[in-house]
């Protein structure tokens, strides 16, 4: 199953069209947030739902408009880990846990929303983001995928000049307006023969820049559901962002940053494809300076 935001409209995807949730289920499951408040009852109104699709007019917005968690996984792809290594200077692989942060949900745009730019170090990382369906709490690695509701495309959009700005500040670095685009559809893990197996590619301007599957994640969705839900729960609509390949701009030697006018193209194998097209945002204060009048 596939499910889209259609001009803030859930909507079913099928190859003939989309089927307004709101309409076909007589106002049960009206917007995302019923939805996702009765994901198992959504679930089986969906598998009887038997409405004609039909061509809706609207832009596709992000998969899960507005989520109450975002988190983001660090240094999670082991090719990622030995681009980085002279930058952090140790291999994160001895490591008990990932590298967690987290990132505001005000910076969730859409497919094919623009990205805005705050600075000249800023950065792509296209990743598998997953949507928890089922509220997590304490789970164990071999039922944590029965908690989520599906996956989707995601780019994890980082300021490298605000996230290396010591002490590291990865949320904020990874939340500026517009940092996360996420869809173009949110797809069930039963439309796939192995959900933790999915080949990814990014481009910027037609150039591939990254090439990898979600089966080299050093610590697998089951994993981090499981380390996550331990610490808090994970409810219902809440993502995760679940880190990034080899490939990104900011290691290159030199570094090739996004620059106004960049296309970045997120494509993972039964997913879909994003196209988000860069440019110039409104100046943000130099966040390296003291705020206070006079100092």
């Amino acid at each position: 199953m596939r499910i889209a935001n259609l001009d803030g409209r859930p909507v079913l995807v099928a190859d003939q069209g989309y089927v307004d949730i709101d309409d076909a289920s007589n106002g049960r499951f009206a917007d995302f947030e019923t939805i996702f408040a009765n994901w198992t009852g959504f679930v089986a109104w969906a598998t009887e739902n038997q409405s004609t699709p039909v061509d809706l007019p609207g832009a596709l917005g992000p998969a899960v408009p507005r989520p109450r968690q975002v988190f983001g996984v660090g240094f999670n792809y082991a090719a990622h880990v030995q681009e980085a290594a002279a930058h952090i200077g140790e291999s994160t692989q001895a490591h008990p846990l990932p590298l967690i942060f987290t990132k505001f949900p005000s910076s969730i745009t859409g497919p094919h929303g623009a990205v805005e730019l705050p600075n000249g170090t800023t950065d792509y990382e296209v990743e598998v983001v997953v949507v928890i369906g089922i509220r997590a709490d304490r789970v164990s690695i071999d039922d944590a995928w029965s908690h989520v509701a599906g996956l989707a495309v995601g780019q994890d959009i980082s300021s490298r000049g605000v996230q290396f700005l010591g002490p590291e500040q990865h949320t904020i670095g990874k939340s500026f307006r517009t940092f996360s685009p996420i869809g173009p559809y949110l797809v069930t893990p039963d439309e796939f023969a192995n959900p933790a197996d999915l080949p990814m590619r990014c481009w910027v301007n037609d150039e591939l820049r990254q090439k990898a599957s979600s089966a080299e994640m050093i610590y697998g969705v089951a994993e981090l559901i499981a380390l996550l839900s331990a610490v808090t729960a994970l409810e219902p609509g809440d993502l995760i962002f679940t880190g990034t390949p080899a490939g990104v701009g900011g290691l290159e030697s030199p570094p090739r940053y996004l620059a106004p006018g960049d296309v970045i193209v997120s494509e993972i194998d039964g997913l879909g494809r994003m196209e988000n097209v860069c440019r110039t945002a409104d100046a943000p204060p130099d966040l390296g300076r003291r705020w206070h009048a006079g100092t």
